[in-house]
């Protein structure tokens, strides 16, 4: 397990996405961002360029973003692109990184996006050749299994399924577990069949914590070599589209468990903490009560 690990914080974007009831403000976005980035974290996913009508929450990724990219251009910083109209809006305001989500599953496919596999496949394409320096994560959604087609116990599925994205010219791939069905053993198999039928193939993890399995799987993705792992402050979050998905795993636990283990992410906990009771108590809805009651790290370590 690398000691070197890349906590990839996407609560400004997955997580606020799924809050229905509560109108978040541009202001309130950027509060959250900056008290992030004074925690020490170094990779967000910030918004999405979607339709308003699909997420009306993410309505001002636009003016969000003029914001952050002025603000912190030495940040690693990225938003969602559903389509080329997406990718364009972004690359014109600035943005060279973005993610592109296709599911594994058809019917997630479907029904989070409304493409079958040969259309997503098409768009990508379509995206990379219009805006050949664009850097593209491409989000796996329901790598390990499907609300609506059940868990995948055969790893070469995911195998199959990107030969055509690593063809077409894929570097970065993060493995999502969109309903939170994923256990240690299955994550394994998965990343160790992705790893040796594509050495070359950069990997993230994403992980839901519907069964409170998200940090393990985390660590065995770790163990298996992967050191980019994404996370939402507070467990926000949860695809509006994988009925019974509850939220992301938090970057709480995240950080606290990889500092308290000796890895370095750079990240301070107790700042950290405080920027998700400050998210807690302007946005209501936005906080999964991880680690409320933990006011500081463990006294007798140090501040990592």
């Amino acid at each position: 397990m690398s000691k070197q690990v890349e906590v990839i914080e996407v609560g400004p974007r997955d997580g606020f996405q799924s809050v229905k009831c509560t109108p978040i403000t541009t202001e309130q976005k950027l509060t959250v961002i900056d008290q992030l980035v004074a925690a020490g974290v170094k990779h967000i996913e910030y918004t999405s360029f979607v339709s308003p009508k699909a997420i009306p929450q993410l309505a001002d990724a636009a003016d969000v973003t003029r914001v952050v990219l002025e603000k912190y251009p030495d940040m690693d910083l990225f938003a969602l692109i559903p389509n080329l109209r997406g990718a364009q809006n972004a690359y014109e305001l600035g943005l060279r990184r973005v993610c592109y989500v296709v599911s594994l599953s058809k019917s997630h496919n479907k029904a989070n996006i409304n493409r079958t596999h040969e259309q997503s496949l098409e768009a990508y394409k379509e995206i990379r050749a219009a805006y050949p320096d664009l850097d593209i994560i491409v989000d796996l959604a329901t790598t390990f299994g499907c609300p609506f087609e059940g868990k995948y116990d055969n790893p070469s599925a995911a195998v199959n399924f990107l030969k055509d994205y690593v063809d077409a010219g894929m570097k970065t791939c993060c493995l999502c577990d969109t309903i939170g069905i994923a256990d240690p053993a299955q994550v394994r198999a998965v990343i160790g069949a992705v790893k040796n039928a594509y050495p070359g193939l950069d990997l993230m993890v994403h992980f839901h914590d519907t069964r409170g399995l998200g940090m393990a799987n985390t660590l065995a993705a770790m163990d298996m070599g992967v050191t980019k792992v994404q996370a939402a402050l507070g467990g926000l979050g949860g695809c509006p589209f994988a009925p019974g998905a509850s939220g992301n795993l938090s970057t709480e636990d995240v950080v606290w468990t990889l500092n308290e283990m000796g890895c370095d992410t750079g990240i301070s906990f107790s700042k950290l903490l405080a920027a998700a009771k400050a998210q807690m108590q302007a946005i209501p809805g936005t906080y999964s009560g991880h680690h409320i009651h933990v006011e500081k790290e463990t006294p007798c370590k140090p501040e990592r």
